[in-house]
Formats: structure tokens, C-alpha cells, sequence
């Protein structure tokens, strides 16, 4: 029998190319499972990483973003805590109000041991109100001087803005003169003091001021006094740096009886405009009436109106003159003062004085004491209370 040969080849194992790729697919499965979680958590990581980038973009835009409630300041002013406020006017007590104006109440705060201050809080406020709140506090953290009341902080909440400020504890000049007091507290030295210093106030406004600054709302409620009647310029509200008057955007603004006339008619608006103010304060203070007086219901007169003819005739001068201090002072020193509300008030802003040139006329009436450099023994002539500058304008 003869034996079968068997190829040789055929005693090899069978190798099937299919039985390969599975095998290879089955050790690549984890491989790329690996490899898609590996892309999968790289895109959520850049995701994440894209979405924290855009955040902080968002957020830095934001935070150098001017807010259209922020307030802008170079000064040393500080963003107070609302709840502290409240609590320091015993939740804005009607016993604790100082005063009322356009858009809302000044009342007596504490904050503190021993700190009492001014809370000017604005309410429900326009745009209006919130330009000269946001102008007030802008001017008055640049602003340091005796004459010029102080600034001490600030508060936004909601539709609520709040200015700080120190407390003036005599109120204002308005409510001496024409309170129930009616001027009695204040004697005829002293009413030159106060004149003084707003002159003062001003010329710091006027002259020393970068740029300078018209208050353009001059007047006797303006004028605050402290424990020792030293005058003090508030409401800066709606003042302006000289120049911005040229801007369209400026409106006519200003209480009546104290409003410069070219601004008034015209609404042309310089320093000379605010000795215009002065010079109505210091009739209020020398006569002891009204910037305006009502004389029938429909039927105003001009203090300054009313005043001029007389002020100027020697012989009338002494009988208009406020009854508190009438026969108290030296008639050289009554003409003097006159002569420069005259010049002050004048309807031709070019004719009045600078406010320096009348700070330096006041500055001889004012004791020593109060700030000036009038001895009270002294019987001075007019020649040497006048600078021969104002002298020569009145006596020409």
C-alpha cells in the first residue's frame, strides 16, 4: 500500500487575514477611546478656559466703563455706607431737617462719637438733580479753603444720592437776616466779617481755582455759618469752570433777585456775574431786606431796583439802613460799603470791580480779630479804607 504523501505546506496552521484585523481592531479600541477622551476633555478645557477669558474681558470693560451714576473725583472723598447715614439721622427723622431745597432735605447727622455732620439726601431725582449732584461733589473734592464749605463724602443708593458735609452750626446767612431773629445776632462788625469771607470764598473760585469756577448761584441761603460765624460758600450744584459757558448744554440757572443781568437777558455768563451776586448779598446784609419783595400778589420790586437812588445820596443812606444795626457804625465806614454794593450791582458787568479789588476795599472795615485790619479805636478816613482804584471809579 503504497503511503499518501502530504505536502508539506499543508502542516502549517492556517493564517486568515480577517482573524488579523480583528485581532489588531481589538488592541486599537482602547487606543482610540484614549485618544477621543483625551480630544473630548481638551475641547471642554479650552472651552472653560475661552469662557474664563471672555469673563475677564467683560468684567475689566466694565469696571473702566464710566457709570452714569459714578462720580468722578481727584480729591479725598469717600463713598459712605447708606445704612450708616440712615442711622446717624435717626432714619432721616423730619426733626433732624436743617433745610429743604429744589430736590430735597438737609438734616443733622452723627456719625461717630463725636462727628456731626450735614446730610444733603436727594430724592426720586431728575437728570437735572443728578448733574449737579454729580457736579457738586466733583468740584468739591478738588476744593480746599476756610470760605468754602467742606465735602466729606458721598452716597448712592437706587434712585438715592447723598452728599456729606461738614455741619455749620449758626444755619444760614439767609435765615439770620431774614428769620425771626431778624438779623439781632448780628452786629455791623460782624456783617463785614461774614462779607469778608465770602469775598474770600470767591477770589478762591475767582483766582485760585484751575480752572477758575463761577458758583453762579450767589445768595444769602448759600452762605453757611459756623459755631464762630465765620462764612462759608456752599451748593455748588451749579456752578461751572469758567469757559464751559460757551458749551450749548449750559442753562439759564439761578434764583431771582440775584441773577446777574446780561445772563439774565442775554445769558452771557462771567466771573462778574457771581460780584454781581455779592454785591445783592451785601445790601441784604447792609439794609437787612429781601433780594426780591413782594408788594401786591402780582407785583415784585428789585431789591436793587428799590435801593440804588438812595444808596447813593449821603443824606438817605443812613435812614435805609437795617434798623438792627442802624447809628452802630462809622458813616465814613457805611458810605464806604455802600459805594461798593453800588459798583458790585452795576447793569454793566465791564463797570464792576474784580472780586479781589473788593476783598481788599473790605479788608480795613473787619477788626483785627475777625480777620481784617481795622483797630477798633481807629477813626479811619475813607481815603485809607478805599484803594485809590475803587476810589476813583465811585467819586469820578
Amino acid at each position: 500500500m503504497s503511503a499518501v504523501s502530504t505536502p508539506l505546506y499543508a502542516s502549517k496552521p492556517t493564517f486568515s487575514p480577517e482573524v488579523q484585523m480583528a485581532s489588531e481592531g481589538h488592541n486599537m479600541e482602547p487606543r482610540r477611546k484614549l485618544i477621543i477622551a483625551l480630544i473630548a476633555a481638551s475641547t471642554v478645557l479650552g472651552l472653560i478656559i475661552f469662557l474664563i477669558f471672555c469673563l475677564w474681558i467683560y468684567h475689566r470693560k466694565k469696571a473702566h466703563k464710566p457709570h452714569k451714576d459714578s462720580v468722578h473725583s481727584s480729591g479725598c472723598v469717600s463713598l459712605m455706607d447708606y445704612k450708616a447715614l440712615e442711622l446717624g439721622t435717626n432714619n432721616f427723622e423730619e426733626s433732624n431737617v436743617l433745610g429743604k431745597g429744589g430736590f430735597g432735605c438737609v438734616y443733622k447727622g452723627k456719625l461717630g462719637e463725636n462727628l456731626y455732620v450735614a446730610v444733603k439726601k436727594l430724592e426720586g431725582i431728575t437728570q437735572d438733580a443728578i448733574k449737579e449732584f454729580e457736579t457738586e461733589v466733583e468740584l468739591l473734592s478738588k476744593m480746599q479753603h476756610p470760605n468754602i464749605i467742606s465735602l466729606l463724602g458721598y452716597s448712592i443708593r437706587d434712585d438715592t444720592r447723598i452728599i456729606v458735609y461738614e455741619l455749620m452750626q449758626n444755619g444760614s446767612l439767609e435765615s439770620h437776616l431774614h428769620g425771626p431773629s431778624r438779623g439781632s445776632a448780628l452786629t455791623w462788625h460782624l456783617r463785614m466779617k461774614i462779607a469778608l469771607d465770602i469775598a474770600r470764598g470767591l477770589e478762591y473760585l475767582h483766582e485760585h481755582c484751575n480752572p477758575p469756577v463761577i458758583h453762579r448761584d450767589l445768595k444769602s441761603s448759600n452762605i453757611l455759618l459756623d459755631a464762630s460765624f465765620n462764612a462759608k460758600l456752599s451748593d455748588f450744584g451749579l456752578a461751572i469752570p469758567d469757559g464751559a459757558q460757551n458749551k450749548n448744554n449750559i442753562k439759564l440757572s439761578g434764583t431771582l433777585g440775584y441773577v446777574a443781568p446780561e445772563y439774565l437777558l442775554d445769558g452771557k455768563l462771567t466771573d462778574k456775574s457771581d460780584v454781581y451776586g455779592f454785591g445783592v448779598v451785601l445790601l441784604e446784609l447792609l439794609l437787612g431786606r429781601r433780594p426780591v419783595e413782594k408788594l401786591a400778589p402780582s407785583q415784585c420790586q428789585s431789591l436793587v431796583t428799590w435801593a440804588m437812588p438812595q444808596l447813593t445820596d449821603r443824606s438817605k443812606l443812613p435812614s435805609i439802613v437795617d434798623p438792627v444795626i442802624k447809628n452802630t457804625m462809622d458813616l465814613k465806614h457805611l458810605h464806604q460799603v455802600a459805594a461798593v454794593a453800588v459798583l458790585c450791582v452795576q447793569p454793566e458787568p465791564s463797570y464792576r470791580p474784580l472780586i479781589t479789588d473788593v476783598l481788599h476795599s473790605l479788608i480795613p472795615l473787619v477788626p483785627i480779630e475777625m480777620g481784617g485790619t481795622l483797630r477798633i479805636t481807629q477813626r479811619a478816613s475813607s481815603a485809607a479804607v478805599m484803594p485809590s482804584e475803587l476810589r476813583k471809579e465811585i467819586f469820578a
